[in-house]
């Protein structure tokens, strides 16, 4: 249906193994694998290894250890170093305030960036399998992996390659594993039975395409990132195959190659699109004349150069995906001449080729873009018309995508889906959909489904999943306990599950006690009081009467209530996500004193205008094609932000960047229609504005004397005379995630 190009899987004319990739369900991989080793026997399948090599982080931290720098210093600089680059710079240093001239730090600089490419030990492929007739031990050296009832090979993929073993790679996508998910309730809860091959998925959805165009896609299948929420509403997708070129053109082989704007200036009328041939017409009108896809590659070289089918594929093996081989190069001279001597104009062919050069970062193959859009259709499919079910499958399936359940649940909220926090008498280990009937409430305005849709939706409550150190085995045996009866008080929680007080500490710091008459305090006042296992007389006892009667009888304590600032950060403690406000809610009085703006007014903004706003650090991304600029996502209670800070504003202020949790960014406003970026001027870290949040005033770990009843202190015998006593993370503030005045707020960074 899609006309796509056999040849890049498997063509006679190569004498060689099909190139065979196939995703499943990432939870469900390994059964497949094992079903690989069944079917074929340990004998004649192995998976493949993989050779890791120092990167900077690595090197800096094992060099400063053997040197014997103190931990924190090495993990201070290997945390000024962007993901997994491959360079180690004295501005690294520099940006620490460190003495370079330091005998032992010039050394561990320098030896860090000698062991940089080093090979450090052998590891799985992600999912390569070598497949073959004969014994596989007779052909390659192969052993027991880490990992129970695998065996890998001793050899990269590439020598086996080489050796024209047949491989096939058995991945897993998280996203297949989520739309399992996501069909499975809408069945469920809706009766709607629907799989990927559904026929209400093969057609064009108007309110769907209507959604993407929005670029409102947080959670959506590949097209949710930064980047690719940019060029929606610029593509504005009307039909699958648009969605296919979305997938594939927000990459680096397309924009090193310059032709994304080519594409958008045609596809938009402003350009007219060359085909000197009909021949390369058939190719490339599709694309509006510009070769999106390896598969066009081929195409082109076959057609308009005079290729053989073995030349043309020898030209797709050197698009090197996610590495730059300079492969293409070696192709120049004979594609330019041959499209020459075919009577193409030479200004012509060498921008052909300088195109399809491109491609030696990452050119992404055509049917690997339709599959991807297939499942980025499915998925917004499901957001636009139920997102509680896409909410609720999207939280089961974490961690995965490029947002935090915080900012999976907002937006949910923001589409009209009711969020309801966790719960000891309601909440199962997943985040689960609450059946209440039809729904009457007035339509949200941000809702993209029909009035139907509206009327199914359904409240979604909080998984204990999401309680930070609760174990599966504990909420199991707390959900087992439950399933007998209602829990009528925290003892009887205690005495029934047979869970240790410290899980019932946890759920406490999430505030899941409410619906026993407990807030977060209260709570952890009265697990105090619980011993560390209950006595079997009153087990007995209790059930024969089939009630629990507690242990001792506490005179009541008049518990000071918590601010709502704290309770915010308790929450992002105990469960990253807080239903109360957003943290920065409590600050837009003093941010509006300093004349900073919400990142919702950036929308009301012209182009060019100079504006200062704030937010938590969501997202830091230096994609390797951009040249060093890093793409910063803020969000305020309000919405997000983009930032685009140019490489010497981010080396001059790489400290701040990477460490801060939340910043104030003053910069000009560059807007094209929807799509409004904040190129950044200046930064400023606004992290110790986020501390006074909560305005400390009850350590982690409730503790004896004055600290129960009074919040605004810790009694100071706890914090000098008592030092024993003090809990890991009461006394002092550690200025870290873990320091109890800080929002525990993860940024991702991605590359």
């Amino acid at each position: 249906m899609h006309q796509l190009l056999f040849e890049r899987f498997i063509s006679g004319a190569r004498g060689e193994p099909p190139d065979i990739d196939v995703d499943f369900e990432h939870e469900r991989r390994e059964e497949v694998i094992q079903w690989i080793y069944e079917t074929y026997g340990q004998r004649h399948a192995a998976m493949t290894a993989v050779v890791s090599r120092f990167r900077s982080r690595g090197a800096l931290r094992e060099v400063g250890k053997a040197l014997g720098l103190p931990e924190d210093l090495t993990g201070a600089l290997s945390s000024q170093v962007w993901g997994w680059s491959n360079d180690v710079d004295d501005e690294h240093a520099d940006a620490l305030n460190l003495d370079r001239s330091d005998p032992r730090l010039a050394l561990t600089l320098e030896l860090a960036r000698e062991l940089i490419g080093t090979p450090r030990h052998l590891s799985q492929h992600p999912g390569g399998f070598v497949l073959a007739h004969s014994r596989v031990d007779e052909i390659v050296p192969i052993e027991p992996a880490a990992m129970i009832d695998r065996r890998v090979i001793e050899w990269e993929k590439d020598d086996l390659e080489t050796l024209g073993l047949m491989k096939v790679d058995v991945l897993g996508l998280g996203m297949l594993g989520c739309m399992r998910r996501a069909f499975d309730l809408l069945a469920e809860h809706k009766d709607v039975h629907l799989t990927l091959a559904s026929d209400e998925l093969q057609h064009d959805d108007t309110p769907t395409y209507a959604m993407i165009q929005q670029a409102d896609t947080l959670g959506v299948f590949q097209i949710e990132s930064r980047a690719q929420m940019s060029m929606l509403p610029r593509l504005k997708p009307r039909e699958f195959y648009d969605l296919v070129i979305q997938v594939a053109i927000v990459r680096p082989g397309p924009i090193q190659g310059d032709m994304v704007h080519p594409y958008l200036r045609r596809r938009e009328g402003k350009e007219k699109a060359e085909y000197p041939k009909p021949e390369l017409k058939a190719v490339l009108e599709k694309t509006f004349g510009v070769p999106l896809f390896q598969e066009q590659a081929m195409k082109v070289a076959i057609e308009g150069a005079g290729f053989t089918p073995e030349e043309a594929d020898a030209l797709r093996r050197s698009m090197a995906t996610f590495k730059s081989t300079g492969g293409v190069t070696h192709f120049r001279d004979k594609m330019v001449e041959g499209m020459v001597a075919n009577g193409y104009q030479r200004d012509f062919a060498e921008r052909t080729f300088k195109q399809i050069e491109g491609f030696g970062s990452y050119g992404f193959p055509e049917s690997h873009a339709a599959s991807f859009a297939k499942i980025a259709y499915a998925s917004s499919w499901m957001k636009c018309h139920h997102p509680d079910v896409f909410c609720t499958a999207l939280l089961n399936a974490q961690p995965m995508g490029f947002y935090a359940p915080a900012q999976i649940i907002r937006d949910a909220r923001a589409h009209g889906v009711e969020a309801r926090p966790v719960c000891i008498n309601d909440s199962d280990w997943d985040t689960r959909m609450v059946p209440e009937g039809v729904n009457v409430r007035p339509r949200h305005s941000a809702f993209c489904g029909t009035d139907q849709d509206w009327a199914s939706l359904q409240p979604v409550r909080l998984g204990m999943r999401i309680v930070q150190g609760l174990s599966k085995d504990d909420a199991q045996a707390i959900l087992d306990a439950r399933a007998r009866a209602q829990f009528v008080s925290i003892e009887d929680v205690w005495r029934r599950s047979g869970v240790k007080p410290a899980a019932l500490e946890r759920l406490a710091r999430a505030d899941a006690f409410q619906a026993l008459g407990h807030n977060r305090r209260q709570a952890l006042w009265a697990i105090k009081g619980l011993g560390q296992k209950p006595l079997d007389l009153f087990s007995a006892a209790d059930a024969r009467e089939g009630r629990t009667v507690p242990e001792a009888m506490e005179p009541q304590v008049a518990l000071v209530p918590l601010t709502e600032g704290r309770e915010v950060i308790e929450d992002y403690r105990a469960t990253q996500l807080s239903l109360r406000a957003h943290p920065v809610t409590f600050l837009r009085e003093r941010l509006a004193a300093r004349r900073i703006a919400k990142c919702a007014d950036l929308m009301n903004l012209k182009d060019g205008a100079r504006v200062e706003v704030a937010g938590l650090i969501l997202v830091r991304q230096r994609p390797g094609s951009a040249k060093g600029v890093v793409f910063v996502t803020l969000e305020d209670e309000t919405g997000i932000a983009n930032a685009v800070l140019w490489a010497d504003r981010f080396e001059a202020n790489r400290r701040t960047v990477m460490s801060a949790t939340m910043l104030a960014i003053r910069g000009k406003v560059q807007r094209e229609g929807i799509v409004i970026h904040l190129v950044a001027e200046t930064i400023t870290d606004l992290t110790p504005w986020l501390r006074e949040v909560g305005e400390l005033e009850l350590p982690n770990m409730t503790m004896p004397g004055d600290g129960a009843t009074h919040g605004g202190t810790i009694d100071p015998r706890d914090r000098l005379e008592l030092p024993r006593q003090r809990a890991l993370e009461s006394w002092p503030p550690r200025r870290s995630l873990k320091a109890p005045d800080l929002i525990p707020v993860r940024s991702r960074d991605f590359h």
